[in-house]
């Protein structure tokens, strides 16, 4: 099997730590590794698979010189703005982990295990978008509700995590939580957030719309339509809360109106979809929670339960790690996946 040069843009920023994490726990046909990030943090030493390396400067002609077969981006979506398209000149596949190319009616926008034959569409532009977090784990989890009943309309309340705001998120809720101990909390810095995100929860992720929506929610909406190839109405309401790592979805099912939702079979469509486990067992507190999802590549789903009032309906309660499965992960899964499409030519 042929081996591939990697480069990671944003390679000392949350999500791109953590794709060297899973690079590492995978056999993935590697063969050279190139950690790009800015002058500012250009000269960082990473350490992977047991070797040092030094982060060199994201430049236009950076892609060319080590001959990148697959660039990583996970710096922000000017960054890809500005130099992906310098890396898909050169030649490479350019994974983007950012919201920059998600709507692009020609960039493929994908979740390996709900629309992987859209991989094959990335020869158009050289491009493949993963999506929000929150949606990943979303419509892994609706996916097989849909190939089992028809999905007419999905509204889903997130609790997404503070690492969703990058590592500086997690820094502000940890100075926080210290200064709480220390009876100084009222002067606590709110920078990553517009409020104090210790000991509360913030119903409001992104930029508000002219519709009362936020971006953070309208991107659920478009990017679920987008992915299931399916003009599903989805309401969201995103939220903040302070949990260090794995987004949560409180998520109501609205099926086809002739469905008489069986709880037996909705269990059985979910446990075998892939990369998916259903925790359900209420009376003995067996449920998914960020705890057990972090550092994992698992959507839990449970709380399974058919509405008391419409039996086309279903409400069911996820979790997983959003660093991992709503973006490091994902982004390696797509790899993987157009990795064997070249093998198969």
């Amino acid at each position: 099997m042929k081996k591939y040069n990697i480069a990671v843009v944003g390679a000392t920023g949350a999500v791109g730590e953590e794709l060297f994490r899973v690079l590492e726990q995978i056999d993935f046909p590697m063969d050279k590794l190139l950690p790009l990030a800015s002058a500012n943090s250009a000269g960082t030493q990473i350490n992977f698979n047991g070797s040092k390396y030094i982060v060199k400067e994201l430049t236009q002609t950076v892609f060319n010189e080590h001959d990148i077969d697959i660039a990583f981006f996970s710096a922000g979506g000017s960054i890809s703005a500005k130099f992906a398209k310098y890396a898909v000149e050169s030649g490479a596949l350019v994974i983007d982990n950012t919201s920059h190319f998600r709507m692009d009616k020609d960039v493929p926008l994908v979740v390996p295990e709900v629309n992987p034959e859209d991989i094959a569409l990335w020869e158009k532009t050289g491009i493949i978008a993963n999506p929000n977090c929150s949606t990943i784990q979303m419509v892994q989890t609706l996916k097989p509700l849909d190939n089992l009943y028809g999905i007419k309309r999905v509204d889903v309340s997130t609790y997404q995590a503070v690492s969703g705001a990058g590592k500086a998120g997690m820094e502000e809720l940890v100075t926080q939580m210290q200064d709480f101990f220390a009876f100084k909390l009222s002067e606590s810095k709110k920078e990553a957030f517009m409020h104090q995100v210790a000991l509360n929860v913030i119903p409001h992720i992104d930029t508000p719309q002219p519709n009362g929506f936020t971006k953070e929610e309208m991107k659920m909406v478009k990017e679920t339509q987008k992915i299931m190839k399916k003009e599903i109405a989805v309401a969201a309401t995103c939220v903040r809360v302070p949990v260090l790592r794995s987004h949560a979805e409180s998520i109501t099912v609205t099926f086809e109106d002739d469905v008489d939702v069986d709880l037996e079979k909705v269990t059985e469509a979910l446990n075998n979809f892939e990369n998916v486990e259903v925790m359900d067992d209420l009376e003995n507190a067996i449920y998914p929670m960020p705890i057990i999802s972090t550092d994992t590549d698992t959507t839990f789903v449970g709380r399974l339960r058919k509405d008391i009032y419409a039996p086309n309906m279903l409400h069911m309660f996820n979790c997983a790690d959003q660093v991992r499965v709503g973006a490091a992960t994902n982004a390696i899964r797509i790899a993987q996946k157009w990795v064997k499409l070249q093998e198969e030519k």
